[in-house]
């Protein structure tokens, strides 16, 4: 039979191949944070995951799709930034009431103080959420008054995707810090590291903006390196410190 004739089940199946691949885009990015999501809830402590990764995440996900309105890129990505923006709201909710209930007799952080030694430490879920608010409509209204202008739009793309191909560094550096992967969650990071690896591939494949495939190279070797990391202070484990603190009251970054 010619390869005309299979035309009738080609294309169906490039079709569902076709969604797959959104659905995979528009979803694939959460699931690394159930895992998390549940280590957390389950032992009620939040100091293994760095609330700054939320932070990241969250700007990221707002400049991008304020970059879609000057300069519309596919709709799989679009929603992937709803959808995370979303999750990130849900997990720093989680952190928040989880390191709020185990901290004693601490002042009550607010956003409105604007105390910059506070900033992303504050004692309400409500204050993370007045504080994304402020900046989604900063800068909606700077590109509002900016979106006739090229060289505006393409440098919010590249800050977009730049800003979250940091995505990984919060947590780096905190376990740099703490020389300790202790409460991390390395099924998060191997889906991190999958995750990036099939999206940098899709923006390849699909032609998406030069940016986006840049920084999700970046974000590979960033996964790769905390995996390293893993692997390294679970094989050369550092000294306890004499005077530890107990996991309850630390800080995480």
């Amino acid at each position: 039979m010619d390869v005309p004739g299979l035309d009738w089940l080609l294309v169906p199946l490039h079709q569902l191949v076709s969604w797959a691949a959104a659905g995979a885009m528009v979803f694939g990015g959460v699931v690394p944070y159930i895992p998390q999501y549940r280590d957390i809830r389950r032992t009620q402590n939040a100091e293994g995951f760095s609330t700054y990764v939320c932070l990241v995440l969250l700007v990221a996900n707002i400049l991008r799709i304020l970059f879609w309105f000057g300069r519309h890129f596919e709709s799989p990505l679009l929603w992937q930034s709803i959808v995370m923006i979303v999750t990130m709201l849900l997990m720093l909710k989680l952190c928040t009431e989880v390191r709020v209930g185990n901290e004693l007799n601490v002042k009550r952080r607010l956003f409105a103080d604007f105390d910059p030694h506070h900033f992303w430490h504050w004692s309400s879920f409500a204050d993370y959420l007045q504080c994304v608010l402020a900046f989604a409509g900063v800068a909606g209204y700077v590109t509002y008054l900016s979106i006739d202008s090229a060289l505006f739009v393409e440098t919010l793309g590249f800050l977009a995707v730049l800003t979250e191909a940091m995505l990984g560094v919060p947590q780096l550096y905190r376990n740099h810090r703490h020389r300790s992967t202790e409460g991390m969650s390395i099924k998060m990071v191997l889906m991190w590291t999958s995750g990036d690896t099939f999206k940098t591939a899709y923006f390849l494949l699909n032609g998406a903006p030069l940016q986006f495939s840049v920084c999700g190279l970046l974000q590979v070797l960033v996964d790769l390196a905390i995996l390293a990391q893993a692997y390294a202070f679970a094989h050369h484990p550092s000294k306890p410190s004499p005077h530890t603190v107990h996991p309850a009251s630390a800080k995480a970054l």
